[in-house]
């Protein structure tokens, strides 16, 4: 007689009656693919008010680009984000090679999708919350539009763009480098 496997049993385990199954060890690598590139996107949000113009203006060091009110401070400022979206991009879609194979293969490409997106948003978020907290105080009478903000929302598309393309591009050069079988 065969003994069952035990990831079968686990996934199979119930804890009462009508409770449902105990979540098995692959959500939690499916949440992963979520909540690195969320906690990734807090860090890149940090990094985009200091480096940024109007916010730490590390880059720059250019004084008159200090002020988050200043026109000429605000493309260099979305540049800034586009620049650190595009590489967390590349970072996941680096991440996601080799990972493409077998099962589950598309459940884990749009959870990291999804958390590239989510990155944005917190990159966006925790950039704004920065430049609130530590940034200068905006010029009364000007409005909120001349603080630190984000000009091009189409910046935020760009984290998972850029994961979307290297996951194609490696899969791509993947498929053009096996050898045909005679």
């Amino acid at each position: 007689m065969t003994e069952p496997t035990p990831h079968l049993i686990a996934a199979t385990r119930h804890t009462g009656p009508s409770a449902p199954p105990v979540r098995t060890d692959r959500f939690r690598k499916d949440i992963a693919w979520v909540a690195a590139p969320l906690a990734a996107g807090v860090i890149a949000g940090f990094l985009w008010w200091l480096l940024a113009p109007g916010g730490g203006n590390v880059l720059s060091g250019n004084p008159e680009l200090a002020n988050p009110s200043n026109p000429d401070s605000w493309l260099p400022r979305d540049l800034t984000l586009a620049a650190l979206m595009v590489l967390a991009g590349c970072i996941i879609g680096l991440t996601l090679d080799g990972r493409l194979d077998g099962p589950g293969a598309g459940r884990r490409f749009g959870f990291a999708l999804g958390g590239g997106a989510a990155g944005a948003l917190a990159a966006w978020g925790v950039g704004l919350l920065t430049g609130l907290l530590w940034g200068p105080a905006p010029e009364p009478g000007l409005g909120p539009e001349y603080g630190f903000t984000l000009r091009s929302y189409a910046a935020l598309l760009l984290w998972p763009a850029a994961t979307a393309f290297v996951t194609f591009a490696l899969a791509l050069f993947g498929v053009l480098s096996r050898k045909p079988v005679k």
